[in-house]
């Protein structure tokens, strides 16, 4: 039986990409950072009904001695790297967190594996929040990046050194450039689930407006349960690279809001409220990405629509909220 250890597995991409491996037979360690609030924390995994199904081991990205007792405990067939302080907005506030997490955090993963269990195939998740103020309209394996905030630099670093042991040291050590996915285990605080639930609650009478800041940036969205697909199919190909894992389709926020309104028999500009307080002090407009390489070498692509994603979010959210009314 392979095994494989999942960091940020209590996350939206650690739930779906566990669900995945379980069903593939796999046994599933998910890495966890011990605090007050453990107890609370598999709230994805109980929803996908998992939660007994996973063995938690304690580690910290930001500490290497734990994840090198980690990787030599467990002797992963397959690591995957998708903790990260993962929260674009707070990566302004905390930028020094974000790079010692989320950046360095990947490079202290990578130095266990290389360490303790060469031969384990690596998975490093990068954004396309790298792409920042895009170079080329739609964006490749190939364009040049150019971060916007503390959180895409940070991912960059983890990018550019998944390169750099794949090169140096010879791990199989790949990186998906994911573009926005989401899904109902996505947190409150990203838009689509801050839309979603706020629409929710404006048709259950929990609440009467939705603040949102520029609605007219564009996004690639799609359903983490493809996207963590695309992870899994990387790590069985006979050589490591790195993927645009993408839609190929980009909406504004604006059209988001709209589908999600729409879907509940709402007039969207009767409850959308504009907050320049919500603006980023640095907007990335537009992200659209091309997927062709993982099509061709993968055989993956996107199966959910935008329109069928947020219909299941604001169903799941509406749900949610009447339970607990």
């Amino acid at each position: 039986m392979r095994k494989a250890l999942i960091t940020g597995v209590t996350g939206q991409d650690g739930a779906y990409l566990a669900q995945l491996l379980l069903r593939h037979g796999y046994s599933v360690y998910g890495l966890v950072r011990r605090s007050s609030t453990t107890d609370v924390n598999d709230l994805r995994l109980r929803w996908l009904g998992i939660a007994d199904k996973i063995t938690l081991v304690d580690g910290d990205l930001s500490d290497l001695s734990s994840l090198m007792r980690a990787i030599r405990q467990i002797e992963p067939d397959e690591v995957y790297n998708l903790a990260a302080q993962s929260f674009v907005k707070t990566s302004w506030q905390q930028p020094l967190l974000t790079g010692a997490v989320t950046g360095l955090g990947g490079a202290h993963m990578l130095e266990a594996v290389r360490i303790e269990k060469p031969d384990a195939r690596f998975y490093q998740a990068s954004s396309s929040e790298m792409f920042g103020l895009i170079q080329e309209s739609v964006q490749k394996e190939t364009t040049p990046f150019y971060p916007r905030s503390p959180y895409a630099a940070a991912k960059l670093y983890a990018h550019w050194m998944t390169v750099n042991y794949r090169e140096s040291f010879g791990l199989h050590a790949s990186s998906g450039i994911l573009f926005n996915h989401e899904s109902p285990l996505r947190g409150i605080e990203f838009v689509t689930r801050k839309v979603t639930d706020g629409v929710a609650r404006i048709k259950l009478g929990l609440g009467h407006e939705l603040r949102l800041g520029n609605i007219d940036a564009q996004r690639d969205w799609g359903h983490a349960r493809d996207y963590v697909k695309a992870m899994w199919l990387m790590l069985q190909q006979e050589t490591a690279d790195d993927y645009v894992i993408a839609t190929g389709r980009t909406v504004t926020v604006r059209d988001m809001c709209r589908i999600a309104f729409d879907h509940v028999g709402l007039n969207m500009d009767k409850f959308l409220v504009i907050d320049p307080n919500l603006f980023r002090p640095a907007e990335v407009d537009i992200l659209l990405g091309d997927a062709s390489k993982a099509k061709a070498k993968l055989g993956w692509e996107a199966e959910t629509s935008l329109e069928t994603m947020i219909k299941e979010m604001v169903d799941a959210d509406v749900q949610r909220l009447s339970n607990v009314r």
